[in-house]
Order: structure tokens, then C-alpha cells, then sequence
């Protein structure tokens, strides 16, 4: 006789912003879950917003603490929270304590109560807060073990998704009950450097994949709010970019031409160079000439605002402002302050995906470099946010500043970056013959050819255009192309002893 699988267990959202994300749609129906975490790290919080969404959504909730902060005190710190709801409080969401029940009839008489109210509230979700006392009150490891598997097998026949919190341990230290239940999700709030940061970790979880590592999560007036790690979350694009069948133009007519009709579609561009080299400028002429052809663009930028982006616009006679009054442009401003890379990365996708965008300027890599709080992920984090672009069929430009103004030395802060996008657009400011001039050399364009020659960047008021050619036998990039005559003049003179001590 053939065996019939069994139909997969209905989801339970939890209403937490990024969490189904992770947990790759939501608890399973029925299921027990383990919340550890050490005081602090918003176990508590994280049980109260599942259960207020699951009784929005029409469930009935048994929310039972053990030794803990009392029920009128807990309900006083969640009412500022966005979530908190009054109408469901003794209707579908009921608090119970039950901590005289465990200090009285020990373990078996918490099991019978957590029974008696499962079925006297009709309850589809239950969370009991304080775990940890559970276990302290266990005559021996046997004991405690029996009850949580009493427990799991009660809920898993009722289809009572069933939420335990507890205090968090070491990954070294297994604990019995963490092999019992359906998952196991790991709080924790650690400074690193000065920064306070919070992360989950997805231990276990049972009967369904998951996003693994860690993912930082925020606690405002929202609740929680869980931010995958984007290297997990992107690792399989929305769609598979297509060749490179069209140009777009970056609207300085000689540039275009050295790129051989503008940039590739949907592709990546860096534009390199130290402060004041014209990047930005660069980038906002991108944008603007998109604007003017009716496509949607975006900016991005962590140092410069709006207000001063569209009055240095005007300064060289781009008119930005028309393109942010016509919604063509839109312009969102970042400070560098106690970032979230992930953040960074949902901001960026949503604000695409609202308006369409097809142009994208990023100003300022450093910020993304500054977010990151294990700084060896950032490679992997632009590997899948440039693939993400380019299966949304953006074309994104990145300015990221060197910090040598002059001289042999290119140090860019963020290593390994133009091996992930197709163009790379080099500026710099170099002496020549008296003056400081802009210059600009296209490094690199896969898949297309390209004028390799250096050409002097103006900027005007009548905007941005290509000078003539630099040409000389030095080399003008690394500035390293001075006259003999010079690099003698700048020379000390040579100081000889003479023998006997005189000079």
C-alpha cells in the first residue's frame, strides 16, 4: 500500500516587519518555538507583537508568565508601541500569571493549567514568558524534558502554535528542550566597537527552509523590525539579467561618445575620484538627463541634502527642481548615523519598485562601508544588490571618493568593487602647466569598447563638457608627468662634508 504524504501545515504570520522574510513565509500551524535571549534583547516585546497581529487577524491568544514583570507594568510599556491595540484584552488576548500554580503543584500542575486554559479560551496561539523558571522548578532534567514533550504533543493535537521564552544561552550549550521543539530563535544585543547592535539567528526550524547567519532587527514605536541579511535575501535575483541590447545616455555628448553611445542598459557604473573631483556633478547630470527624457530616477546620498544637491544643480545649469516638482526625480537623503546597511538596501529597493526608477545614482559608497557592522560581508552584500539592480533594469551609477588628492597613490574604500560593475569611470584633479585641471579616463567597459584617452573634465555654468586631449609623455593620472625642469627645480640641494669637518 502506498503511503499518502501528509498536506503541509498552514503559515502563521508573524506580523513582524522582515521576520516571514526570514522564517520564509511565518511559523508553521501548531509548532513550538523557542525564544531565548538575554535580558534586554526584546523577548518580551517579540512575543506581544505576534500575538496582537494573530488576534487582528482573528485569532485567540494565552499570553502566561512565570516570574516576570507584572501584567499591568508589561501592558504600560507596550501601549507606546504601534502595535498595541486595547479592544482584544480580555476578549481574544488574556494575560494569565501562573507562577503560584508552578510553586505550588510544581510542573504537572502549570501543564493541567496551560490545558485547562488552551481549551477555556479556545486559544490558537500560546506564549509562556519565563521558561527558565520552568526549569529551575524541575526536580531533575527527566522532569523537565516530560513536560516539554507533554506540552509540544498538546499543542501539536490542538493546532496551538506555542511560543516559549526563555533566557538565551551560548551555542555551546545545549540544552534538552531545544531538541524537542520545532525551532529555535536566538536574540542577542552585543556591542561592537561603541555600537549597540541587535541580531536574530534562526537555530533551528523545523519542516521548512530558512535564511541562516545573522540578521539585525531595530526596536522603535513600530516594535521589531527585522532586516535579512541582503547577500541571504538576494541570493537568487527576481529575474536573470539579459544581454546588453541598448545604450542610455549620460548626457555629456563627448562622454557619450568615448562610451560608445552612453552606458549600457541596466548596467553598473563606478565613478571614482577624490573630493571635488566632479562626481557628483557627474552623477546629477546622469539623472537629470534621464528626467528630461521622462524616465524616473532616483538619488541617493548620504552627506549632501536635497536643498544643496538641487541649488549646485542649478549652478551649472541643471534644473533639478523641475524634475523633483514633476515626480521624475526623486532625491532621499541619508545621514551617516547608526545605519543599517540592510536598511539601507530595503529603502533603496522599495523606493525602485514604487516609482519604476530606471536611472540610480548612489552617492557615496563610504556610507554603506560605515553601516556594515561585520565589514567582511560588503563585497557579498554589493554582489547581490548590483544583480538585484540589474533584474530590476536600473542603471546605477556609484561614486565612491579615493582619498589621495594627489599624487601615484588610488585608495579606494571599498576594495574589490569595480570587479562587480561593468563600467569604471576614473576622475582627478592633476597640475598642469600652472592650473589644476579635472581629468577623466574610462578605466574599464565590459562587453564594449571605449576611447581610452584622457580628457579634461570642464565644469562650468553652461554645465559639464570634455576638453581637449591630454597629451604628454608623462603620465598625467598619477601626476607623474611633470617636466624635468620642474622635478629639478623641487629637489634639495645636496649637502657634501668635506674632510676635517668643513663644509
Amino acid at each position: 500500500m502506498t503511503a499518502v504524504a501528509p498536506p503541509l501545515l498552514p503559515r502563521i504570520p508573524s506580523g513582524v516587519i522582515g521576520l516571514d522574510a526570514v522564517l520564509d513565509g511565518g511559523f508553521l500551524q501548531g509548532g513550538t518555538y523557542i525564544v531565548a535571549g538575554m535580558p534586554g534583547t526584546g523577548k518580551t516585546i517579540l512575543g506581544n507583537q505576534i500575538c496582537f497581529h494573530h488576534v487582528s487577524q482573528g485569532g485567540r491568544v494565552v499570553y502566561v508568565t512565570l516570574l516576570a514583570e507584572t501584567h499591568g507594568r508589561m501592558l504600560a510599556h507596550l501601549r507606546g508601541m504601534a502595535f498595541f491595540s486595547e479592544e482584544p484584552l480580555a476578549s481574544a488576548l488574556h494575560y494569565v500569571s501562573a507562577y503560584r500554580v508552578l510553586t505550588q503543584d510544581g510542573l504537572k500542575g502549570l501543564l493541567e493549567l496551560l490545558r485547562q486554559l488552551i481549551r477555556e479560551h479556545r486559544a490558537s496561539m500560546l506564549v509562556l514568558d519565563g521558561l527558565v523558571s520552568a526549569s529551575a522548578s524541575a526536580p531533575n532534567e527527566l522532569a523537565f524534558k516530560e513536560f516539554v514533550h507533554e506540552l509540544n504533543t498538546l499543542v501539536s493535537v490542538i493546532g496551538c502554535t506555542t511560543f516559549l521564552l526563555t533566557n538565551g544561552h551560548s551555542p555551546e550549550d545545549v540544552h534538552p528542550e531545544h531538541t524537542m521543539v520545532d525551532g529555535l530563535i536566538e536574540l542577542t544585543d552585543e556591542l561592537i566597537g561603541v555600537r549597540a547592535v541587535r541580531e536574530l539567528i534562526v537555530r533551528k526550524f523545523r519542516g521548512s527552509s530558512h535564511l541562516r547567519g545573522r540578521h539585525v532587527f531595530q526596536i522603535s514605536q513600530q516594535g521589531i523590525t527585522v532586516y535579512p541579511r541582503s547577500e541571504a535575501m538576494l541570493a537568487d535575483p527576481i529575474a536573470v539579467p539579459g544581454e546588453y541590447t541598448s545604450r542610455v545616455e549620460v548626457g555629456v555628448p563627448e562622454l557619450d561618445v568615448m562610451l560608445r553611445g552612453g552606458l549600457q542598459r541596466s548596467s553598473a557604473t563606478l565613478i571614482m575620484g577624490p573630493s571635488g573631483s566632479g562626481k557628483t556633478l557627474l552623477g546629477l547630470q546622469f539623472l537629470a538627463h534621464g528626467a528630461k527624457n521622462g524616465e524616473p530616477c532616483l538619488y541617493f546620498g548620504f552627506y549632501e541634502s536635497p536643498p544643496r544637491l538641487v541649488g549646485k544643480g542649478q549652478a551649472i545649469g541643471l534644473d533639478l527642481l523641475s524634475a523633483v516638482r514633476d515626480g521624475q526625480l526623486e532625491m532621499l537623503w541619508q545621514p551617516p548615523v547608526e545605519l543599517v546597511l540592510d536598511a539601507l538596501a530595503v529603502k533603496i529597493l522599495a523606493a525602485i519598485k514604487r516609482r519604476g526608477v530606471t536611472r540610480l545614482l548612489i552617492d557615496g559608497l563610504v556610507g554603506f562601508k560605515e553601516s556594515t557592522v561585520h565589514t567582511e560581508r560588503i563585497n557579498r552584500f554589493f554582489a547581490a544588490f548590483t544583480n538585484e539592480l540589474r533584474a530590476l533594469d536600473v542603471t546605477t551609477v556609484f561614486t565612491e571618493e579615493t582619498r589621495v588628492l594627489f599624487g601615484p597613490e588610488v585608495e579606494t574604500p571599498v576594495k574589490g568593487l569595480s570587479a562587480l560593475v561593468e563600467n569604471h569611470i576614473f576622475l582627478r584633479q592633476v597640475e598642469w602647466k600652472g592650473e589644476l585641471r579635472r581629468v577623466l579616463a574610462i578605466l574599464k567597459t565590459r562587453e564594449s569598447g571605449h576611447d581610452p584617452s584622457l580628457r579634461e573634465l570642464v565644469i562650468d555654468d553652461q554645465g559639464l563638457h570634455l576638453g581637449g586631449r591630454f597629451d604628454s609623455t608623462g603620465a598625467v593620472l598619477t601626476d607623474s608627468g611633470l617636466s624635468s625642469t620642474r622635478r629639478r627645480s623641487q629637489r634639495k640641494p645636496a649637502v657634501r662634508k668635506r674632510r676635517g669637518g668643513r663644509k
